[in-house]
């Protein structure tokens, strides 16, 4: 900042604009994706500083965030000023290199201005979002999560919409002159309005969430090998539908379906569910009403909508030998062929009361030889790549109070969720189906 320019800095705007700046960064901010990411509209301002009161002028704006309002400690403040000062102080000498002028802009300036503007505006976020990846490389968070992928559609989610506020920035420096301290509002109050709605929906999505995950807790209470299956399942669930390019909105709905898959097991006797021996008939087919019980439970939950049918056909079979409807190949819908398939791996890879858990390597050998009769090929795949590409995360089930694992020549036998099992526990007629 020593080396200037400090050519049409003016004070009084100077201190308004910071001002402005501290209360704009003080607000909540917007919440995005899965609620771990978000942005505050204080961007806008930050980029009118640029153009009202020059690049030494908007590191001083950016420097204010250290007085926002805000509970954080003072390594943390100190960091968000420098990030902001550098940032703008950066945009700054690039508006100025590709022909801005420092001032209120008028009438005779438009539209020359949009082309150093939108120069600024772009070096603001390249610099802003190094300075956060430095960060966290610093802090060892890149390399903790090295072998998990980088979900690039929040970080662009965020970034766009960090350079659509930034946009408005013009338009606050264009009406300063003549409305000064009261053209913020004038430009932001909208989004303010917008950003409370959003923020309101985000609340919404989170009880959602939490009303589900309090539903497969009820489910997984009555069996002890199966607790966290339907999260895993859902996971999966959303790892499969992520691979095959479906939008964010769509995933979590086939999401939803994969906690709630197993919702119809309520209705079963916990004695069945936890049978180590061979199903009865009345049992067995006890158990193959699940998932239209489900279905009934669930319905009336409007949000749900495609997972309905996730929920209901999970146990369908490409070859028509599934259940409760006996559907055939893409009869099926899309989002039980999915679920099908994030079930049957979580099963075959956890330990239950009857066996041990396989191995991965297993599981999606046992995956791939059903193709065909019981799973759809592309959800395999899919579930392979992102596997493959992200992990998966086995459960580590410990022995109960007093029980223990079925002997190894134990009769064949069908569980909860499935059909008869053959010796080797194959998948086309495994006990985990």
């Amino acid at each position: 900042m020593l080396v200037g320019p400090y050519s049409g800095i003016n004070l009084k705007t100077l201190v308004l604009v910071a001002v402005l700046f501290v209360v704009a960064e003080s607000i909540s901010t917007i919440v995005v994706s899965n609620g771990k990411m978000g942005m505050s509209p204080s961007s806008a301002v930050s980029l009118a500083a640029v153009v009202l009161v020059g690049p030494v002028g908007a590191a001083v704006v950016g420097f204010a965030s250290c007085l926002t309002i805000r509970k954080q400690i003072l390594v943390k403040r100190a960091f968000n000023g420098s990030q902001f000062a550098l940032a703008a102080y950066a945009a700054g000498h690039v508006y100025l290199l590709c022909g801005g002028t420092v001032g209120e802009p008028v009438r005779e300036d438009f539209p020359m201005v949009l082309l150093p503007y939108v120069a600024a505006v772009l070096t603001h976020t390249v610099v802003n979002s190094a300075l956060v990846a430095v960060l966290m490389w610093t802090l060892g968070a890149v390399q903790a999560r090295r072998k998990r992928p980088i979900h690039w559609r929040p970080l662009a989610a965020v970034e766009l919409s960090s350079i659509g506020y930034q946009m408005l920035g013009l338009a606050i420096a264009a009406v300063w002159g003549g409305v000064g301290i009261i053209a913020p509002l004038l430009v932001l109050l909208p989004l303010f309005i917008a950003r409370w709605t959003f923020a309101q929906q985000a609340d919404e999505a989170r009880a959602h969430e939490a009303t589900l995950a309090t539903l497969c807790q009820a489910v997984e209470t009555k069996d002890y090998y199966t607790r966290g299956h339907c999260m895993r399942v859902a996971e999966g669930s959303a790892m499969i539908a992520r691979e095959l390019g479906m939008p964010a909105e769509r995933v979590q709905k086939i999401r939803y379906a994969g906690m709630l898959h197993d919702i119809g097991k309520l209705g079963v006797p916990t004695k069945v569910l936890q049978k180590t021996g061979k199903l009865t008939d009345e049992e067995y087919a006890a158990i193959k009403l699940h998932p239209t019980r489900g279905y009934e439970i669930v319905r009336e939950i409007s949000f749900l909508d495609e997972a309905l049918a996730g929920i209901r056909h999970h146990h369908e079979r490409l070859d028509g030998r599934g259940y409760p409807m006996g559907l055939v190949g893409m009869e099926i819908p899309e989002s039980a062929r999915i679920i099908t398939v994030a079930d049957v791996f979580d099963c075959l890879t956890s330990t239950r009361s009857y066996r041990k858990a396989w191995s991965v390597e297993d599981a999606i050998t046992e995956l791939r030889a059903c193709v065909g009769t019981q799973f759809d090929g592309r959800m395999v795949e899919a579930l392979v790549r992102a596997v493959e590409r992200e992990g998966w995360k086995t459960p580590d089930v410990a022995e109960p109070p007093g029980g223990c694992y079925a002997r190894a020549d134990a009769e064949p036998a069908a569980d909860a969720t499935g059909t008869q099992s053959a010796p080797a526990e194959a998948v086309t007629g495994g006990r985990d189906r």
